[in-house]
C-alpha cells in the first residue's frame, strides 16, 4: 500500500484507492445489463450461469491487475518477446485450434475454450505505446507508418487468414487510431490511405471475377439475400426497431426469446438489449459507454509517460471500435463479422481482455500519480 507522510502521521491510502470508481460503475452495470439480457428466466441458463463464472474471474483479474507495476512492458525486449509469443500462438491455432462455424480461432480445453485474438488486441496496443512513445521525436517521418503498419499486419493478416473478420477489424482500427493521435503527419497518413483505396480500385476493376464482386457486396451489404446471408441482420433489424421507446420488457424479447434471432448472446445482444430496453434503454447504454470512454482518455493524458497515455488512448480505440462495429452490424449499417460489444455480449476470452485492460489501466493511474507527487516534490524542494 501507499504511504503518505503528513505533519509527522502515517496515514495509508486503501488499497484499491487508486481506482477510478467513476469507470468501474459504467462498467459493472453494462455487464449487469449483459447477463440480464441474456438470462433466459425460465428452463436452462447455460449462458449466463457460465457467464456469471466469467465476470468473476475477470473482476479479480481486474483488481490483480491493477496492483502490479506495468513499468516493464516500456522495456523493449519485453514488448519484442510479447510480441513473438503471440505470432507464435496465432501460428499454433492452425495445428490445434477448434474449429467452430468455419473459423480455426481458438483453443479448446475442455472446461473452457481460449480465443487468442482477444488478448492478442491488448498486445497489439502495448506494442504500438511502445513504438510511438520510443519515436515520438522523429514521429513525423513517414517510415513509423509503413513499419507499425508491418508489424501489425503479420498479427492482423494470421486473425484473418482463420478467418475472424471481426478480430482482424479491430486490429486495424486500433492501428489506425493510434497511428493518428501519435503525431504523424496527417499529409502522410491521408497518402496512404490513397494509395491503399486507389489498390483496392484497381482489384475491383482489373483484378476481381464477377463471383467474387457478389461475395463482397453480400458481405458488405448483406440485406441484399435475406434468405441467406443477410437472415440475422434482418432479424436484428427488427428486435431493434420493435423495442420502441421504452422497449418490452426484460426476458420479453420475442426476436431473441422465440430464437428468430440468432446469437442474441454474442453477436446481436445489442438487438437484444434493444428490444427489451428500448430507445430509452439504448440512450442509456450510449451514456454508459460515454462515461467509459471519457474517463479512459482522462485517465490517459494523466500517464506518468508517453507510454502509459498511448496505452491509454490505444484503449479506448479497442473500446469505440468493437463498440461501432457491434451496434453497426446490428442495425445493418456494418456487415456482420461476429463482433462482440465489450461487457455485455457472453464470452470469456472478451470478457477477461476488457477487464485486464482496465485493470493495466489503474496500475497506470497509481504510478502516473506517484509520478506527478515525484515531480512536484522535486521542483519544490530540488529547485527544478
Amino acid at each position: 500500500m501507499d504511504t503518505v507522510i503528513r505533519g509527522g502521521r502515517v496515514s495509508h491510502a486503501l488499497l484499491f484507492g487508486h481506482i477510478d470508481w467513476v469507470l468501474v460503475v459504467p462498467v459493472l452495470l453494462l455487464t449487469g445489463a449483459g447477463l440480464l439480457t441474456m438470462n433466459a428466466f425460465v428452463g436452462e441458463n447455460y449462458f449466463f450461469e457460465r457467464q456469471v463464472i466469467w465476470v468473476l474471474i475477470s473482476l479479480f483479474v481486474f483488481f490483480l491487475f491493477s496492483t502490479l507495476d506495468f513499468r516493464f512492458l516500456r522495456r523493449s525486449w519485453v514488448v519484442v518477446l510479447i510480441y513473438a509469443l503471440s505470432l507464435t500462438v496465432l501460428l499454433l491455432i492452425f495445428l490445434f485450434g477448434e474449429t467452430v462455424k468455419g473459423a480455426q480461432s481458438r483453443f479448446d480445453f475442455g472446461a473452457f475454450a481460449l480465443q487468442p485474438a482477444d488478448p492478442i488486441k491488448l498486445v497489439v496496443i502495448i506494442l504500438l505505446a511502445k513504438y510511438f512513445s520510443r519515436r515520438h521525436i522523429e514521429i513525423a517521418n513517414i517510415r513509423h507508418i509503413l513499419v507499425s503498419g508491418l508489424y501489425v499486419f503479420l498479427i492482423f493478416l494470421l486473425v484473418f487468414l482463420q478467418p475472424d473478420f471481426g478480430s482482424a477489424i479491430i486490429i486495424a482500427a486500433i492501428w489506425g487510431g493510434m497511428v493518428f493521435v501519435s503525431g504523424i503527419s496527417k499529409k502522410h497518413l491521408a497518402g496512404v490511405f490513397l494509395l491503399t483505396l486507389a489498390t483496392g480500385l484497381m482489384l475491383w476493376f482489373y483484378v476481381f471475377a464477377d463471383y467474387q464482386k457478389q461475395r463482397i457486396l453480400t458481405f458488405v451489404h448483406p440485406l441484399t439475400d435475406i434468405q441467406g446471408a443477410g437472415y440475422n441482420a434482418y432479424q436484428s433489424m427488427i428486435a431493434v426497431g420493435s423495442g420502441g421507446l421504452l422497449g418490452k420488457g426484460v426476458g420479453y424479447g420475442t426476436q431473441s426469446r422465440l430464437q428468430f434471432l440468432p446469437e442474441y448472446q454474442t453477436d446481436f445482444i445489442f438487438a437484444s438489449f434493444a428490444e427489451e430496453w428500448g430507445f430509452a434503454g439504448v440512450m442509456a447504454l450510449f451514456t454508459l459507454f460515454g462515461i467509459i470512454l471519457w474517463r479512459i482518455f482522462h485517465n490517459a493524458v494523466r500517464g506518468a509517460t508517453n507510454f502509459e497515455t498511448l496505452f491509454g488512448l490505444g484503449l479506448a480505440t479497442f473500446f469505440a471500435a468493437h463498440l461501432c462495429v457491434h451496434i453497426g452490424m446490428n442495425i445493418g449499417l456494418l456487415p456482420v463479422t461476429g463482433t462482440t460489444i465489450p461487457f455485455l455480449s457472453y464470452g470469456g476470452s472478451h470478457l477477461l481482455t476488457e477487464y485486464a485492460g482496465l485493470g493495466i489501466l489503474m496500475a497506470m493511474r497509481r504510478y502516473g500519480r506517484a509520478a506527478h507527487r515525484e515531480d512536484l516534490y522535486t521542483k519544490e524542494f530540488v529547485g527544478m
